[in-house]
């Protein structure tokens, strides 16, 4: 009897910590009357008419002027409220950490530094608790990346409301993740070096290191395959513009360095992953049409002399130069956790030179060129994926970002999360006292 009462104890418990069911598919025809619809492109329509059906946008126009019959349409009014396209966080690595302290639970980093094979997809904890919290702000795709190594791996592109990775793969394999070596290094006390900045004095042989890797992978790729090799057939594509190469690397000399090997090289796309010194080179990445995944803005500077202000006001500069830019959460403390603050970042831009519609791009729209989906997903267009949500107000603001409805490809989702849970528990205990 023992036995039996422990086992409908874990059962219990196991229900109760379970991820919120993915939602159905969508069977009625949505109309959405009245809110200001945020397109993502850098235009807004007062007053709109947005209806999904079939999982896409069939029809957003101003309500003022098209009279349309919406007779048996499931309609939501949402007058004074605010319509926005699904945000979209690059470069993260939700799902697939759940716990740091539990090794079991840890699958971002594949050991050995040379790992273009390795998908991150198929590691994907679509049940991660972390990745339901993302939902009520907004947040509602993700490109899931590797981290470590001199290649990572390869990422894909996920929709956060799925029974597994297979569900929740948009678009799978995008593109590989490689660290470029840091032309400068702090000293590290605990190998008994001196602390502060100086040159990485094997930065050369580092590059070189990596040239040698592509210049091997293209022969192999060239040449008559008497032996399989998976780590230089995933660069296949990064040579081909199927894949595109995500370099990540922050100094200004790293950039150039980063930008001139991939057209050595012949890289057909690449993309700048964190950039803390873009700003430097921006007309060398606009002349070359190379697009930055910027670093969180609410951060501090990286050095002694860089401006106070200096990481809130780093896409600007960009932006102003034509520089295709979006923002993601890496290069700070409790990345996964902090996903969620993402349309947040990317209010802190507004304050710092970008309008409101502007820093909406850097989440929306940029991030869906970047990543290869916007045909899909970024916008609110007729004929693209019912992906977007509903708030009370501005969803870059998270004084007024309440969101009451969201949805992904027409899919009403729920927005309970644990805490949500928890938030409602002990706000009736308070109010009781």
């Amino acid at each position: 009897m023992k036995i039996l009462l422990t086992y409908i104890s874990m059962l219990c418990s196991l229900i109760v910590i379970a991820q919120q069911t993915p939602a159905p598919k969508q069977t009625e025809t949505i109309a959405i009357v009245g809110a200001t619809a945020h397109i993502g492109n850098g235009t807004t329509i007062e007053n709109s008419l947005i209806i999904l059906k079939d999982g896409k946008i069939s029809t957003i126009v101003d309500g003022k002027v098209a009279k349309m019959d919406l007779t048996g349409m499931n309609i939501i009014k949402a007058t004074g409220k605010h319509v926005y396209p699904g945000f979209i966080v690059p470069n993260s690595t939700l799902g697939l950490v759940e716990v740091d302290a539990v090794k079991a639970s840890d699958d971002e980093t594949e050991l050995g530094s040379w790992n273009p094979h390795i998908r991150s997809l198929i590691a994907y904890n679509a049940e991660s608790k972390i990745v339901e919290s993302m939902r009520p702000n907004g947040v509602l795709l993700g490109q899931i990346a590797p981290t470590g190594g001199r290649i990572s791996g390869t990422s894909s592109i996920v929709q956060f409301d799925a029974w597994n990775w297979e569900d929740a793969a948009i678009k799978t394999d995008d593109g590989i993740h490689m660290n470029w070596p840091n032309s400068f290094s702090n000293g590290r006390w605990w190998l008994g070096e001196e602390p502060g900045l100086k040159p990485n004095d094997k930065y050369g042989e580092q590059v070189t290191e990596i040239e040698k890797y592509f210049n091997d992978s293209k022969a192999y790729n060239k040449g008559t395959k008497t032996k399989t090799h998976l780590p230089f057939e995933a660069l296949a594509g990064i040579f081909s513009g199927s894949k595109k190469l995500y370099i990540h690397v922050d100094d200004e000399k790293g950039i150039i360095d980063a930008v001139n090997f991939s057209k050595e090289n012949g890289v057909k796309h690449m993309v700048i992953v964190g950039g803390r010194e873009t700003y430097k080179v921006a007309d060398l990445l606009s002349q070359n049409s190379i697009a930055v995944l910027l670093r969180r803005t609410l951060s501090l500077p990286s050095h002694t002399d860089d401006d106070y202000d200096l990481p809130y006001k780093s896409a600007k500069p960009l932006v102003d130069k034509g520089v295709l830019v979006a923002l993601q959460v890496t290069g700070g403390g409790m990345e996964r956790m902090n996903s969620r603050n993402l349309p947040f970042y990317a209010g802190a831009t507004v304050a710092h030179g970008l309008t409101k519609e502007q820093a909406l791009q850097l989440i929306t729209l940029n991030t869906a060129k970047i990543l290869g989906i916007d045909d899909s997903y970024g916008s609110l267009e007729s004929g693209k994926s019912a992906t977007l949500f509903i708030s009370e107000g501005d969803a870059l603001d998270m004084r007024t970002n309440i969101i009451t409805h969201a949805f992904i490809d027409g899919r009403l989702l729920s927005l309970e999360t644990h805490q949500t849970e928890l938030w409602k528990r002990y706000s009736e205990k308070f109010k009781n006292q």
